[in-house]
């Protein structure tokens, strides 16, 4: 069995870093105090054309506080936010945590049935969301859940001028039986939180990630996990209050949450944000504010590289850092990234029960290319970090065989929120297991190779088949449904839909997409949906998905009309 004494991969570390690190701060809370008695005059957030120094982050963040605590907010309370890439989220998951309360991370693109079962699950009593989702979304589900304290803002707050690219459509709309965050802020300017009692086993945020069976499970992020990997972060890649951090994934996102908003918030350094994903924004940012290190999934690069008024020299010539991760990278897009800009994209690896990484491919290095999948290697493991690849029995298999990977570290999560079955199916014998078939090298490098599961990774955000199954039984003319992953040249893996109907009945692909739609977050839903007299199954009747996949990959049947 691989030991914190055998790691092979330690020799492949950059110079000067250690092989263990000794984590600086209890808590994210005292994390971030460090950093506003060190530089309280830095900036930290750059949103479009507005700056919030640290100094101000703290004042909001301690004011909206005890705005909480005026509401009813207790010690232990869950408050969920439901946020685009806008400050607020900072300042928000900063006065949650001076409540002395838990944040409860929940997408941007969910919708009613998603959101209500992440209120539910988690009890949260408290919300912070954009006043757009709050009309969209959330006054449909809020009376059948525990939430009795919401507090809304707008993507316009904050800004000096609204960008026309983005919020052409965007307008002020206040909700009866909501307060506003900024009035809150305004209303409690210069008061002070009563100090909290937390510890590194304080749970900071709940993470929501979904299995192949059963409903969401809420991943227990401790203070001590974000503090952990947010040191990671900074000593991995020597990111220093000189660096400027691109927001470019979502905050919502277990990445967002430590590499751009735990990693900013430890160093100081700055977050650019940009409200959500365009890619002239965010070139338009990048070369404004001079950025210097950026991570996201591999198509946020491909579509920086593919957007018309593209100059590498021009936009990315401050960027010397940038990593990739939550989906298989193919070696041709890094090579034409490189080869138009400069920068290498460096890969990671990592899940929403680790905080966020586990493997990265040290600086400076390259990915070898696993000859068998062609797929580059995911990095070696971090600081601290033990990874092996195991088979069913739990037994270390040799260099080079397959299996499935396996970590434990400081930080792997405690387990799910009120799920000890889950938890302890994940977590056995000491080690977390992922799911993802992969393998390691002699050297030690780790390459993920298949996914053990069925689930669907789409531009680095799974999705679970069964939900949007679910979503199409729903629809009077389905008699059967299976939903797969199958290959696409952007996203990694697109969403497909292969259904029967019932007798006499009839429904359109655009009708299956657009009901779809309407009831789960867009890039869950399926890109094609392909009609079939029966669907592949055992005999049974259980249907088969794998015969399903390769119905599509074969080509063998091509997409029907429905019966009349």
């Amino acid at each position: 069995m691989t030991t914190a004494e055998d790691r092979p991969w330690l020799t492949l570390y950059g110079a000067g870093l250690p092989a263990d690190i000794t984590v600086e701060h209890e808590t994210a809370l005292a994390m971030f105090a460090a950093s506003v008695r060190r530089s309280p005059d830095s900036p930290l957030i750059h949103y479009l054309d507005r700056t919030l120094t640290v100094a101000e982050v703290d004042r909001m963040s301690d004011a909206l506080a005890v705005g909480l605590r005026q509401g009813g907010v207790q010690d232990g309370d869950r408050i969920a936010v439901y946020l685009q890439n806008v400050p607020q989220f900072v300042v928000g998951m900063i006065a949650i945590w001076k409540a002395g309360a838990i944040m409860v991370s929940i997408n941007a693109m969910y919708r009613e049935h998603e959101v209500q079962a992440l209120l539910a699950d988690s009890g949260a009593v408290g919300l912070i969301c954009l006043e757009s989702l709050y009309g969209e979304v959330v006054a449909k589900v809020i009376g059948n859940t525990a939430v009795r304290l919401v507090i809304t803002t707008s993507e316009l707050d904050l800004l000096h001028e609204p960008h026309p690219a983005l919020f052409t459509e965007i307008r002020r709309e206040r909700h009866e039986g909501t307060l506003d965050l900024l009035a809150l802020i305004e209303e409690n300017d210069g008061r002070t939180p009563p100090p909290v009692q937390l510890t590194g086993e304080s749970i900071a945020f709940l993470t929501y990630t979904s299995g192949t069976t059963g409903p969401p499970k809420g991943a227990m992020n401790t203070h001590r996990n974000v503090v952990f990997n947010a040191q990671t972060y900074r000593d991995w890649m020597g990111i220093t209050p000189d660096d400027v951090v691109l927001g470019v994934a979502p905050l919502f996102h277990i990445t967002g949450l430590i590499g751009h908003m735990a990693l900013c918030l430890l160093v100081p350094a700055p977050l650019v944000l940009g409200y959500r994903f365009h890619p002239q924004v965010y070139l338009d940012l990048i070369k404004r504010y001079r950025v210097t290190f950026a991570i996201g999934s591999i198509t946020v690069f491909v579509a920086l590289m593919n957007e018309p008024s593209f100059s590498a020299g021009e936009a990315l010539a401050s960027l010397d850092k940038a990593y990739t991760g939550g989906q298989a990278v193919p070696p041709t897009v890094v090579e034409d990234f490189e080869r138009i800009t400069g920068t290498y994209i460096h890969v990671a690896y990592g899940l929403t029960e680790t905080t966020s990484p586990t493997h990265f491919v040290p600086l400076g290095r390259r990915s070898p290319v696993d000859p068998g999948s062609g797929a580059l290697a995911i990095g070696v493991p971090t600081f601290n970090t033990v990874a092996a690849i195991l088979d069913d029995e739990g037994v270390e298999v040799p260099a080079g065989d397959a299996g499935e990977i396996c970590i434990r570290g400081p930080q792997l999560v405690p387990g799910y929120w009120e799920k000890p079955e889950e938890t302890a199916n994940a977590f056995r014998d000491g080690w977390f297991h992922t799911g993802d078939v992969g393998v390691m090298d002699a050297e030690g490098w780790f390459y993920v190779v298949d996914r053990k599961k069925d689930m669907i990774n789409v531009s680095g955000n799974k999705v679970w088949p069964r939900e949007i199954e679910d979503i199409l039984y729903q629809h009077p003319a389905i008699r059967e449904a299976a939903v797969v992953g199958v290959p696409d040249p952007y996203r990694g893996e697109a969403v497909a839909a292969f259904v029967s109907l019932k007798v006499g009945a009839s429904v359109t692909e655009a009708e299956l997409k657009e009901f779809c739609r309407a009831h789960i977050a867009a890039y869950k839903s399926p890109r094609t949906v392909e009609f079939l007299d029966e669907l592949p199954k055992t005999v049974s009747g259980k249907i088969l998905r794998r015969e399903v996949r390769e119905l599509h990959t074969a080509g063998a049947d091509e997409p029907k009309e429905p019966r009349r």
